[in-house]
C-alpha cells in the first residue's frame, strides 16, 4: 500500500495532533513552514525532517498547493461497515454516517469530511469505483479532517445501504427533484445520509434503497447547492434536531 502524502500546515499539525505514524517531513527552504512550531513538535517526537526547494515539493503535490510543507505519512487500511458502527457504540450514540455517491472531485470530498468531522459523523461510506481517493488534494481541502473521520469503501453502495436498512438505519437521500424540505424530516435517532455527486445526483439504484429523499428548498435564483454545501446542510439539521432534545434546550 503505497504512503500517504498530506501537503499544507493545518492538515500536517493535525496529523500531528492525532498521532499519525509519519515517516518524515519535507520543508520548504526559507519557508514560514521552515520556522513554525510544526517543526519543533515533529522533532520532538523524533520524527525526521528535511529540506528542499520549492520545486521538490511542487512535484509532489501540485505547484502552491503545499503551503511550503509536505508530510509523508503510512497508510491507513480503509475502515469496515463494521467500524463504522462500532465507532458509535463506543461513544454511545445512535450511528450516524453519511454515504456519497459519485463524488469524484478530491476537493470536494475533502471539503465534506471537515463537516462530516464537525458534526459529529460516525463514518463515510465511499463506493470503490466513481470515487475520489483519500490523496493530497483530500488533505489539503478538509485541513486535516482526514485524520478523524472514518471511511469504508464499499463495492456496491446500493448494497451497502440495503444493508444499514437491515440494521434499523434511516437511508435519507438528497435529490432536487424531491417533494419534502430536510426542514421538514425527522432525522433523529439512526440515520444515514446520501448525498450524490454535482453533475450526477444520486444514482438511481442507490435512490432505491433510500427509505425517503429530501431536498434543500431555494429562495433564490439558483436550484442548487455544491456537494459540500449540501453536507453542511444536511448534517447540521440533523444535530440541531438532537441538540434540541437535550434537556435545558429549547
Amino acid at each position: 500500500m503505497p504512503n500517504e502524502i498530506i501537503p499544507g500546515r493545518n492538515a500536517v499539525a493535525e496529523a500531528l495532533l492525532a498521532e499519525r505514524k509519519l515517516l518524515n517531513i519535507i520543508v520548504q527552504r526559507d519557508s514560514d513552514a521552515a520556522r513554525s512550531e510544526i517543526l519543533k513538535e515533529a522533532r520532538r517526537r523524533h520524527i525526521q525532517v528535511r529540506f528542499a526547494d520549492r520545486a521538490a515539493l511542487d512535484s509532489l503535490v501540485g505547484k502552491g498547493n503545499h503551503q511550503g510543507i509536505i508530510a509523508v505519512a503510512e497508510s491507513r487500511p480503509p475502515s469496515t461497515l463494521e467500524d463504522l458502527f462500532s465507532v458509535a457504540a463506543r461513544k454511545k450514540e445512535p450511528p450516524f454516517l453519511l454515504a456519497l455517491d459519485g463524488v469524484e472531485d478530491p476537493q470536494n470530498l475533502g471539503a465534506v469530511m471537515r463537516s462530516a468531522e464537525a458534526a459529529g459523523v460516525h463514518g463515510i461510506i465511499l463506493p470503490e469505483r466513481k470515487s475520489a481517493g483519500i490523496g493530497p488534494a483530500v488533505h489539503r481541502s478538509s485541513a486535516g479532517a482526514v485524520e478523524y473521520v472514518r471511511f469504508a469503501q464499499v463495492p456496491s453502495l446500493s448494497q451497502a445501504l440495503r444493508g444499514l436498512r437491515q440494521r434499523k438505519v434511516w437511508v435519507i437521500g438528497a435529490e432536487m427533484s424531491a417533494t419534502k424540505s430536510v426542514f421538514d424530516e425527522d432525522l433523529r435517532g439512526p440515520v444515514c445520509l446520501v448525498i450524490g455527486g454535482e453533475d450526477t445526483g444520486i444514482g438511481p439504484a442507490v435512490a432505491e434503497r433510500c427509505d425517503r429523499l429530501v431536498k434543500i428548498p431555494m429562495a433564490g435564483h439558483m436550484q442548487s447547492l455544491s456537494v459540500s454545501a449540501t453536507a453542511a446542510v444536511l448534517l447540521f439539521e440533523k444535530r440541531r434536531q438532537e441538540m434540541a432534545l437535550k434537556p435545558g434546550n429549547r
